[in-house]
Order: C-alpha cells, then sequence, then structure tokens
C-alpha cells in the first residue's frame, strides 16, 4: 500500500533542495522574468535603430521610359507608387540617363560623393556587359530557331548553336551573381513614343491594327536564388504593377471609358477581424510553443539533478535505506519535477503574454499596431490552458525522469534528453502551421493533440464548438501517456543494475569486440531496438529512389517494377539485417529465429485465425475510416496494384503475401520479439514488437491494423516457440486481403449468404452474424492457446507461477 505521508515527505525534501540550488531557482523564477522584457526592449531599440540597406535597381535606355506618369525622382521611384511611401526609400535606382546628366556638372570633391558616383559608373558598367552577353544569348536563340531541317549538316549546327547558347546562359549568370546588381531593367528603344501612339489612337477612337507595345516590352533580369534580389524584385514588381495601372487609366480616360473596365467584376473587400481576433491569431501561434517548449525544459535540469545527480553525489543510497517504498521515492520525484515543468511554463507564459502585450502598446502607428490592444484571452482559454499543461508536464516529467534515472551520469542524462527535446521541438512546429488543424487522429497522439487543441481554443474563445469534444480525448490520452512513463520511471528505479551502474568510459573497439565474442544464445534488449532502428532507416534511405524507379517505368510496366522492388525491399531491408545480426550477435541462430516444428494444435491455430480475424480487421477499419487521414496517392496505387486482374495472381500473392510473410516475420517475431524478450517479460515483449511491427508500416492505418495483428502473432509465436504459424497466419491474412480486393463488384451473394455478406461500392462486406460468429470462435482458439501453454508450464516449470513461466517460454529452447 503506497503511503501518501512518506511522498509527501519525498516531495518536500526534493523541493528544498532544488530551492536551495541557484541555478534552477534561476531558470525557473528568474529567468521567464527578465528574459521577455529583455527582448522586448531590445527588440524596441533593434527597431529605432534599424534602417534597411537599399538594394540597387539599374535601368538601362531610361530615356525611353514615358515623361508622363512619371516613374522616377532622382535616384528612388516615386513614392507614390508604393503601398507604403517609404518603402521608396528602400530602392536605390540607377539610370544611364541620371549619370549623363550629372557629367556636365561640376565634379563635388567630397569623398562620399566620389565614392558613390564611382560606384553608380562600376554597376553601368557591370549592367551594360549584362546587356551585350544577354544580345549575345537573344541572337544564338533566333539562330536556333530558324535551323528547321533534319539534315547532318543542319544537326552539327544545331548542337553548336546549343552548346554556345549553354556556355552564353552559364557566363550571364555568373557575371550576374558577380555583380552587386539586384534587379536589372532594360527598357527597349522607342517604348515612350509607342506608349504615347497609342494612347493618341484610343483617344481618337483610331483602330489600332498592330500594337507593338506588345513586343517593346521592359526585361527584367534577377537571381531567385539571392534573397536581396527577391526582396528588390517584389518591390520592383509593386512599383510598375501600380505604373502599368496609371498608364491603363489614362487610356481609358482619353477614350472616354470607364476605369473600371478591365475589371468587370471588381468586388468590395470587407476585413471583419476585430482587434480581439488579431491578438487571438498572434496567442494561437506563441502560447502552445512556449507552453510545450518551457514544460519540457522545466522538467530537463530537475529530472538530471534528481536523477543522475543523485548517483554522481552519492546521495541515492540514503533515500533506498529510508522506510519509503521505491514507488514513494519515484512518485516524490515526479511530484517535484512536476513542480518545477508547470512552473517555468506558466511564468514563462506569464511573462511573455505582458511583454508583448505592453511592446504592442508602445508601438503607436508602428507594424504591430495591427493587433490592436493585445487584449489577452478569455478566462476560458487560461482555463484550458492550466487544464492541459498538467498532463502535458506530467509526461515530460515522468519521461525525463526515467531517462535521468537510467543514465549513468549528469552528462550521459544531458545526451538522452536532448533528442527527447529535438523531437518535442520538431513536433511544436509541425503544430503550428496553419494548415494543421485537430481531428480525431491528431487528438490522440501524445503532444500534438494538446498543442492544436489548445491552439483552436485560443484562436475561437468565444465559440470552441466542436473542440470540446476533442478535449476528453486529448485529456484522456495524455493521462494515459503520463501514466505509461511514469510506470517506466517506476521500473527503472526497481532495478538495482539500473540505479547503482557507475559512468564508464565507452570506446567503439572495446564495444565491438565484446559484442563478437561475448554472445548469448538471444539478442539483448538493445540490438533488438537497433534492428528496428535500422530497417526504419533503411526503409526512410531508399524511399526516393524506390519512387523514381518506380515513375521511371511506363504505365504497362509499373505494376510489375513495383511489386518487384516491394520484394527487393522485403529481403534487403527488413529480412537481411535481422538475419545478420542473428548470425553475428548470437550464438543460436535457431533459437533467435524460433526455427522449430509447432505442434499440430498451433499449426491448425495459425491456418484458421485469419480467416476469422480478416472480417473483423476489414469491419473495423470500415468504421474508423472517418478517424484516420486519406491514404497518399502513392500507397493508394500499391493497394489497387493488388486488385489489379491484369496481373499474374501468383506474382500478387508472392509480392504481398509471401515475401512480408517471410521477412516481415523473421525480423519481428524472430529477432526483435527475441530481444525484446530477453529478461523474460513476455506481455511487454510481445506489445514492443507489435508497436515496432505497426510502425514499420508508416501508414496510420496500416500502424493500427499491423498493431492488432501484431498482437495475435506475437502471442502465438510466444505460445508455440515456432516461426512456422506465425508464416503461415501473416501468408494467408495477405492473400485474404489480395483475393479480397479482386472480388468483382458484379458479383451478388445468393444461396443464403447474402445474410453474412453484401456486395457495397467499396468492396465485399460482412454482415453482423458472421462477426459474431468469427469473434467467438476467435476467442476460444485464443483461449485454447493459453491453456495449452499453461499446461505446458505445469509440466516444465513445477512450483512456479504461471507468468514466470509463460515469460520462460521466451528464452528457453524447446
Amino acid at each position: 500500500m503506497i503511503q501518501w505521508k512518506n511522498i509527501k515527505l519525498i516531495l518536500m525534501r526534493e523541493l528544498r533542495d532544488q530551492m536551495r540550488d541557484r541555478r534552477t531557482l534561476f531558470m525557473v523564477a528568474i529567468l521567464p522574468l527578465l528574459l521577455y522584457p529583455a527582448m522586448g526592449i531590445g527588440m524596441v531599440q533593434m527597431t529605432v535603430l534599424f534602417s534597411e540597406q537599399p538594394r540597387d535597381v539599374v535601368i538601362l535606355g531610361a530615356n525611353d521610359l514615358p515623361d508622363y506618369p512619371q516613374l522616377l525622382d532622382g535616384d528612388r521611384f516615386v513614392s507614390s507608387w508604393f503601398l507604403i511611401p517609404s518603402d521608396a526609400n528602400k530602392l536605390r535606382v540607377i539610370t544611364d540617363k541620371t549619370t549623363d546628366k550629372k557629367s556636365d556638372e561640376p565634379v563635388d570633391d567630397d569623398q562620399a560623393d566620389v565614392v558613390e558616383n564611382k560606384k553608380r559608373q562600376e554597376l553601368l558598367e557591370q549592367a551594360r556587359e549584362l546587356e551585350t552577353v544577354f544580345g549575345k544569348q537573344k541572337e544564338l536563340l533566333n539562330q536556333l530557331r530558324q535551323i528547321k531541317g533534319e539534315s547532318k549538316k543542319e544537326q552539327a549546327a544545331r548542337q553548336r548553336l546549343k552548346q554556345e547558347l549553354k556556355e552564353a546562359n552559364s557566363e550571364f549568370s555568373g557575371l550576374f551573381a558577380e555583380s552587386q546588381i539586384q534587379v536589372l531593367i532594360l527598357v527597349p528603344k522607342g517604348l515612350s513614343k509607342e506608349i504615347a501612339r497609342v494612347s493618341e489612337k484610343l483617344a481618337q477612337h483610331e483602330p489600332i491594327t498592330i500594337d507593338r507595345a506588345e513586343s517593346l516590352r521592359p526585361i527584367y533580369l534577377r537571381n531567385s536564388a539571392d534573397e536581396k534580389t527577391r526582396i528588390a524584385f517584389s518591390q520592383v514588381q509593386e512599383v510598375l504593377g501600380a505604373y502599368n495601372k496609371d498608364i491603363l487609366r489614362d487610356r481609358l480616360n482619353r477614350a472616354n471609358l470607364p476605369e473600371s473596365l478591365p475589371n468587370p467584376i471588381n468586388p468590395i473587400v470587407i476585413d471583419l477581424a476585430q482587434d480581439e481576433q488579431h491578438a487571438a491569431n498572434l496567442w494561437s501561434k506563441l502560447f502552445p510553443a512556449l507552453l510545450i517548449i518551457m514544460a519540457a525544459t522545466g522538467a530537463f535540469y530537475p529530472a538530471i539533478d534528481l536523477g543522475a545527480g543523485e548517483k554522481e553525489r552519492g546521495t541515492m543510497e540514503t533515500l533506498l535505506i529510508s522506510p519509503a517504498k521505491r514507488t514513494e521515492i519515484v512518485l516524490g520525484k515526479f511530484l517535484t519535477v512536476m513542480v518545477f515543468s508547470v512552473s517555468t511554463a506558466l511564468l514563462n507564459l506569464a511573462s511573455m503574454g505582458f511583454t508583448g502585450r505592453h511592446m504592442v502598446n508602445l508601438a503607436g502607428s508602428g507594424a504591430l499596431s495591427r493587433f490592436g490592444d493585445m487584449s489577452f484571452p478569455s478566462f476560458t482559454a487560461l482555463f484550458w490552458i492550466v487544464v492541459l499543461l498538467i498532463p502535458l508536464s506530467a509526461l515530460f516529467s515522468a519521461l525525463c525522469l526515467a531517462f535521468a534515472t537510467f543514465a549513468r551520469s549528469s552528462k550521459e542524462g544531458q545526451y538522452y534528453l536532448t533528442p527527447l527535446l529535438m523531437v518535442t521541438l520538431g513536433l511544436t512546429v509541425f503544430c503550428l502551421s496553419p494548415a494543421v488543424e485537430i481531428n480525431p487522429f491528431y487528438s490522440l497522439m501524445p503532444i500534438v493533440g494538446v498543442a492544436l487543441l489548445l491552439k483552436g481554443m485560443l484562436l475561437s474563445s468565444v465559440n470552441a464548438g466542436i473542440l470540446y469534444v476533442y478535449a476528453i480525448p486529448v485529456l484522456v490520452t495524455s493521462i494515459g501517456y503520463s501514466l505509461l512513463a511514469l510506470w517506466w520511471a517506476i521500473e527503472q528505479f526497481q532495478r538495482e543494475d539500473v540505479l547503482f551502474r557507475e559512468a564508464e568510459r565507452f570506446e567503439v573497439g572495446l564495444w565491438l569486440r565484446h559484442m563478437i565474442r561475448t554472445k548469448d544464445s538471444l539478442p539483448t534488449f538493445a540490438e533488438a531496438g537497433f534492428c528496428f532502428v535500422i530497417i526504419m532507416l533503411l526503409q526512410f534511405a531508399v524511399m526516393n529512389s524506390m519512387s523514381a524507379a518506380i515513375q521511371a517505368a511506363t504505365d504497362a510496366e509499373r505494376p510489375t517494377r513495383m511489386m518487384q522492388l516491394l520484394m527487393i525491399q522485403q529481403l534487403a531491408i527488413i529480412a537481411t539485417p535481422a538475419l545478420i545480426m542473428g548470425i553475428m550477435l548470437t550464438t543460436s541462430v535457431r533459437k533467435t529465429f524460433r526455427l522449430y516444428l509447432p505442434s499440430i494444435g498451433f499449426l491448425i491455430v495459425g491456418i484458421v485465425l485469419p480467416f476469422l480475424l480478416h472480417p473483423l480487421s476489414i469491419e473495423l477499419a470500415q468504421s474508423l475510416s472517418w478517424f484516420f487521414p486519406k491514404l497518399p496517392e502513392g500507397t493508394a496505387a500499391v493497394m489497387q496494384s493488388m486488385s489489379d486482374p491484369t496481373q499474374p495472381i501468383w506474382l500478387i500473392l508472392t509480392a504481398f503475401a509471401l515475401a512480408p510473410a517471410v521477412c516481415e516475420e523473421l525480423a519481428f517475431r524472430g529477432f526483435i520479439l527475441s530481444g525484446f524478450g530477453r529478461r523474460g517479460r513476455a506481455w511487454l515483449a510481445i506489445i514492443l514488437s507489435s508497436i515496432t511491427f505497426g510502425a514499420m508500416h508508416m501508414i496510420p492505418q496500416q500502424v493500427f491494423n499491423a498493431t492488432l495483428l501484431g498482437l495475435v502473432i506475437g502471442l502465438i509465436a510466444v505460445h508455440s516457440r515456432s516461426l512456422l504459424p506465425c508464416v503461415v497466419f501473416h501468408f494467408i491474412y495477405n492473400s485474404l486481403a489480395i483475393l479480397h480486393g479482386r472480388i468483382p463488384k458484379t458479383w451478388l451473394p445468393e444461396n443464403g449468404l447474402e445474410h453474412f455478406v453484401s456486395m457495397q461500392p467499396e468492396g465485399l462486406r460482412y454482415s453482423w452474424p458472421l462477426l459474431l460468429i468469427c469473434g467467438a470462435i476467435t476467442i476460444v482458439l485464443l483461449l485454447w492457446v493459453q491453456s495449452q501453454s499453461q499446461s505446458k508450464n505445469a509440466l516444465d516449470a513445477a512450483g512456479s507461477s504461471n507468468s514466470d513461466s509463460f515469460g520462460r517460454r521466451l528464452t528457453d529452447s524447446k
């Protein structure tokens, strides 16, 4: 029985120790109060002192620009062409017209003017050189277009011109990259006269036979790979877009036509956003991200100090000899870490909120004025922030404490917890995307569900609507994940080899020699996990190559190519790593991969169970179709190829049934299950191997279905001590899925079958009487498997408990 008095004593002890640590106090309480105001003051100062450097825009042929409307004002564009007139100072315009005019004026002896004039001259020389190379490109392109024959001489000339054009393009791109020009505008000769001529004809209502202005168009030259060029080009586009509209309005006025003529449908845009909604939009981006990151970092350092730090200080033994139980000690430490996690998150949120609101109020008419008075979220939203923070902090606290307990030293604990922070940061960035909203699937995911629900609550603070429905699964699953993490932390604390192992130096050579020389009949837990990581990394590495190989095939070859690559993937990526590791790291390949003949009963179970579980899994998947996201196009194409009637059935069965049955069972019910069950925890090994088996399929629908089936197959593997029933089960189940998709939709069940099956638009469906029968027989068969194992355990391990004997079936040979 857990004594809450002991938990309270542990909690108060750890809190006092942490409160004495100046670094912890500074990180939790002082830093949030200083950090955000300091950042706010710094941002205000930077805004005041910051002046954006003007970008250089060079115009060649400026004499051919029309005098009206006026485009240039000295070395700037006319400010009226910008939406924000002050943006005119962000572009410095250098023209050949301006330089020629200034050349007749007396030269100023001021050093700054001399440097400025020299730079202008250099930019104009670079622009003229670019214009020359660009003209060479146009000439080569015109010559290439004129060659239309297919004789050998013409083909040789075409090839030569293509090579010259390629070299000219390379030269031009290099010159532009080396120059200091952000945007180069080439104005064709006679542009202003042509514009005036067309405008005059429109004013006199004369017909325009040939509008040469279409060919006399300015040419913009830019480098989209350069960020400065992209910014300058967008501003130039804004200017010339407004300039074009003004010329068009002038022509319409001369022709006595309405200015709205080019826009027959000119909608009126009304912005209904209020100040509170602008503020909610900002808080919905900041609060969830900061809540998650600060909850994780708030648990990071206290957990390391209470776990690995206790080992380094030698105070762990003092706790262990106290009257408190191990579970009570862990709960006390867990609550301590959770207090700091919650406090860090709340203090950072409060400090950032007050600082942000104060900065916006100080901004006046600046860029931040659009947020209005930056009102705080409603009381309901603040309430949900606190409610969602508790299970989130509990999850981070339990995970950090488990990793810190497993670590040998504080340094090693930081190595373990840093990837956790990186994963958390990645999930946080994913949730910040406006396109990502909470749905039934995301509501069950750790961290993601909390972040998306909180983002929705802050955005819809007035009427959250359906979001309150998601609060239940988010809270339930978050609490469940927290309890699992806490259970893992307690498990770590119960093991003497974890608590009292000392830090040791790690040398790759010694580790490899130890791994090869010191072998056991079964792989270790870490080796099984490493095998799964290798499989996942290899799948990720070859994903693009396989997709490119499939796309390169013709439409007729694509299904066959897809199945060939699938078989190669199964053999090379899934089976080969498990086989190589089993041969190199264990002394008994037969025991590791369960290469034994099963009894007839287990073989029959492996044959019958797929026929019973297939209808159940099909109907379960159909009933949950609303829950999972839509299948990607590539996966849908693979599924469609399984029912392709043009492909031979033996090839489809080999690719989608036989190869996965053999390769995946060798890896997951062979090496990985044996490694996870090394310590004799059968149920933990079955669950972990099932989760890894599901995760290997990557697609959410397949992950869910494969995980459930992995539990059944793992149970058969452990009880039968043979891989053969698992391979048979896997092959039959996949074969049934293939045959299910090949049933013609025109087929109608008859002779009593209509009571058990029906043909629907999505394919063959199973009625509830058949599902009841399949479910009942499945339960009977699984109970039979359990009873067979228990009777065998009674004979093999007299006097031991059934659970111990069940676990021993993972490590004992037949």
